[in-house]
């Protein structure tokens, strides 16, 4: 009895422990290479200036939004700060997966959250009607998706359309993402840019309002463009960009200037545009889930994401572009060297109608008109599925239908030579033996 009571105690000693210990724990969830290093690794220090506190920062990464979902939804994982894409934080609100940040706990002179641009707020409010979004979340980085084109092989007139996806001299040199929503969001577009012309619909109606005629209308065209798409990909179609080997690649924007970057090095020209019939304006952004612990240190750390000289770094690191729409930001998006001016009052404000600014990362005012925020499928998710199902696999393109012909050929010619070689060594072992 008395070893039992010793196991016992023993046992309730670790747990008290582990619990002190996870109270000054801070468990971030976050895409791979998605912050600078230093910030992430300066954040203690801050807090405990901030705070008084001590904190320990557990930092681990996710590859697909629906992964991250799954751990939290089903597994229940205690991660502090969550960093997933608009659909899911879309999705978790209606779930009720997500708690409310503490912004009230951090003092009026050392709160940053107002720092985000209007326009993201905005947008992020459009995931809910019920619901102060700005409550849950808060936003991290953002794009539009569009084409990567190489200069050498497609003019940019020839991309002023999503129905380039169509022209039968772009055959086998489109490389498309893998990715159904982001890709139906922006081909509903084109697939109904007569009824957004006359005024009978709005791009916001058709990207968050999923209909069975309108999945059908995508699939149709994606369907109808299959001869010209060379591959379906979700990282490596930026790198092919690179290297010249494909004419052009539906890319995110911060890819895609990665990608222009990378190619420039190797003395391949690359550009990026935005067809005329519009796109998805995408965000991520950090939010608190349901089953997360140290909320206290997790509002910090949202709020100390949110301060600019923080912003600026991490854009620098990882390529794409912060929500934070401060004076600093704008300076260090300002660069003199580009000869084309954006207006981006609708980001930064009164001042910042004629920015020398990398239209790629902040595109101009007239480009973000005709943008549309990515919705979260709902109900309509399996024939969402169903229908990427029927344009990836049940409906070849002829060129790749070619290429299983010749495979399969080459298979059926290699096995008669072999037939026909096993024969020809029986027949010379008979004539071997017979002269015997």
């Amino acid at each position: 009895m008395k070893k039992f009571y010793s196991l016992l105690f023993a046992a309730l000693f670790a747990m008290g422990s582990f619990a002190a210990d996870r109270a000054h724990t801070l468990k971030v969830y976050n895409w791979a290479d998605y912050i600078d290093e230093d910030v992430l690794k300066e954040f203690p220090a801050w807090y405990k200036e901030m705070t008084g506190e001590d904190v320990d920062v557990i930092y681990q990464t996710f590859d697909i939004n629906e992964s991250m979902l799954t751990e939290i939804e089903v597994g229940h994982e205690d991660y502090d700060v969550i960093c997933p894409s608009e659909y899911i934080i879309e999705r978790m609100l209606k779930s009720g997966l997500l708690q409310k940040i503490d912004k009230e706990q951090i003092p009026a002179d050392k709160r940053y959250f107002d720092n985000v641009a209007p326009f993201a707020v905005d947008k992020f409010q459009q995931m809910s009607k019920t619901e102060n979004v700005s409550d849950y979340t808060v936003g991290y980085m953002w794009g539009t998706t569009g084409f990567i084109y190489n200069t050498k092989f497609v003019n940019r007139d020839d991309l002023r359309s999503w129905g380039a996806l169509l022209d039968p001299k772009f055959e086998g040199k489109i490389y498309m993402k893998d990715a159904f929503r982001d890709v139906y969001s922006v081909i509903v577009l084109y697939a109904y840019r007569d009824e957004i012309a006359r005024g009978e619909v709005t791009r916001d109606e058709l990207v968050a309002e999923l209909t069975p005629e309108r999945i059908k209308r995508v699939e149709d065209v994606l369907i109808a463009a299959k001869d010209n798409i060379a591959g379906w990909e979700v990282d490596f179609g930026k790198e092919e960009m690179t290297k010249g080997k494909t004419w052009m690649n539906l890319s995110w924007s911060g890819d895609a200037q990665w990608a222009i970057d990378e190619a420039a090095e190797m003395g391949v020209e690359l550009e990026y545009i935005v067809p005329q019939e519009g796109s998805n304006v995408w965000f991520d952004g950090w939010c608190i889930p349901k089953y997360a612990v140290n909320t206290k240190a997790a509002s910090w750390f949202i709020n100390y994401m949110c301060i600019p000289e923080n912003a600026i770094k991490n854009m620098e690191f990882i390529g794409y572009v912060s929500v934070i729409a401060t004076p600093e930001v704008l300076e260090w998006a300002d660069d003199d060297e580009i000869e084309e001016t954006a207006d981006l009052r609708y980001f930064f404000g009164d001042g910042a109608e004629a920015v020398h600014a990398n239209q790629v990362f902040y595109p101009d005012q007239s480009i973000i008109n005709r943008c549309a925020l990515m919705h979260d499928c709902g109900a309509e998710t399996k024939e969402m599925l169903d229908m990427w199902s029927r344009v990836k696999g049940d409906n070849l393109s002829k060129s790749m239908v070619m290429i299983i012909v010749l495979v399969v050929l080459a298979i059926v010619i290699f096995a008669v030579i072999q037939t026909m070689n096993k024969r020809k060594q029986m027949a010379q072992q008979r004539k071997r033996k017979q002269r015997r």
